[in-house]
């Protein structure tokens, strides 16, 4: 959900030690210091796309909001009606800006008509923060968790059998985008999420750090006879890039709007929130520019802000993200172009080192 951002001091999470000694490459991102590898990016995306992987990432920010407008507060906030939540149930959304564009993307759970957690990027959290509080006026009460909460994504087509012996909560039966808070690793009150940033399938594990240590312990044991592997952020963008999730930072930011972003299905006018009436009127409008996905029909890698060209070779956008596909073994990406050129089929070129590379414009996921 965020790009890269060094800052003077980046902060380590609470296992940093276990993923050192682990073999893990560590680098600064989005303000912690965060391993990005073990092995090598494509042996860590092909085991999550096809057995069982674990992430730790312990850097994603938590926040509860409770009392009787706690959902007055949600749904001024966010784009999405969380309206529609029930107990048990998760959201995706995000939070619009005052001028267009988006202060983060973000998951909303709901454990009752009066208690909700909201889970956003490790670099927006001080930011989300601010911006929440700010329209708090109806007397919600928050709290930050994220300093004392550690998260662990369990992703793959293994997952709820390699975690199945660690907790009594029927795994396979959970529906996506659903949770469930109890027994998990010998820790009571877990929060088990059936959620994910890999399409691959999976869990993700909202523990308290002192049972950190612990959980992660408990999950390489039970996946071991599954093949579990810890797995970094490397493979995380090439995974998320396969689905065509948004990363923030990089596909979103304060700039476009989630109409040009293409999250309108996240974009819920039958309530009001923040910058409600310019959205709807951009919708009415039309908009000028839309996020699109792209497969490379030539050899090449696109990456971030590389130019979108026509036929003609003048400029119709940009590329947001971009990688190689380990799955498909071509050039996929996502980026804003021209609305003309959004249509899926559309042909278009990427420049590539000053070339000028045929790709395609695809509606993703780009991996089924």
């Amino acid at each position: 959900m965020q790009q890269a951002q060094e800052t003077a001091e980046p902060k380590k999470i609470p296992l940093h030690e276990t993923h050192v000694q682990a073999g893990g490459k560590i680098v600064p991102f989005a303000g912690y210091l965060m391993p990005v590898r073990y092995s090598s990016d494509m042996e860590e995306h092909n085991t999550v796309r096809n057995g069982v992987g674990v992430f730790d990432v312990s850097h994603m920010g938590e926040f509860m909001v409770r009392g009787p407008r706690a959902l007055d507060l949600i749904q001024r906030v966010t784009s999405n009606d969380a309206a529609a939540l029930h107990d048990g149930k998760i959201q995706y959304s995000c939070l619009p800006n005052d001028t267009g564009g988006i202060v983060d993307d973000l998951l909303v759970y709901r454990f009752g008509a009066e208690e909700y957690m909201l889970v956003v990027n490790a670099s927006n959290i001080e930011k989300d923060w601010a911006w929440i509080s700010r329209h708090n006026t109806f007397g919600a009460e928050m709290e930050d968790i994220s300093a004392r909460t550690c998260l662990f994504a369990v992703q793959g087509p293994k997952a709820a059998a390699a975690l199945q012996s660690l907790t009594p909560v029927d795994l396979p039966a959970m529906d996506y985008y659903t949770f469930k808070v109890g027994p998990f690793a010998e820790v009571p009150d877990v929060i088990i999420s059936a959620t994910g940033y890999t399409g691959a399938g999976g869990f993700e594990i909202y523990v308290p750090n002192p049972y950190a240590a612990q959980v992660w312990g408990q999950i390489m044991e039970a996946g071991a006879p599954y093949g579990i592997r810890p797995i970094g952020l490397g493979a995380r963008d090439t995974l998320r890039l396969e689905m065509g999730f948004c990363l923030y930072g990089n596909d979103i930011d304060d700039t476009p709007s989630p109409l040009e972003a293409g999250l309108g299905w996240i974009t819920k006018f039958t309530k009001d929130f923040v910058n409600a009436d310019s959205l709807k009127k951009q919708k009415e409008q039309g908009v000028s520019k839309k996020m699109v996905g792209f497969v490379m029909q030539e050899r090449g890698i696109p990456r971030s802000h590389y130019p979108i060209v026509n036929a003609a070779g003048e400029h119709i956008g940009e590329v947001t993200s971009g990688t190689q596909s380990p799955t498909l073994g071509v050039g996929i990406g996502m980026g804003y172009v021209q609305t003309p050129y959004a249509a899926p089929g559309t042909d278009v070129f990427v420049t590539v080192r000053d070339k000028n590379l045929s790709a395609k414009v695809t509606k993703p996921p780009f991996v089924k």
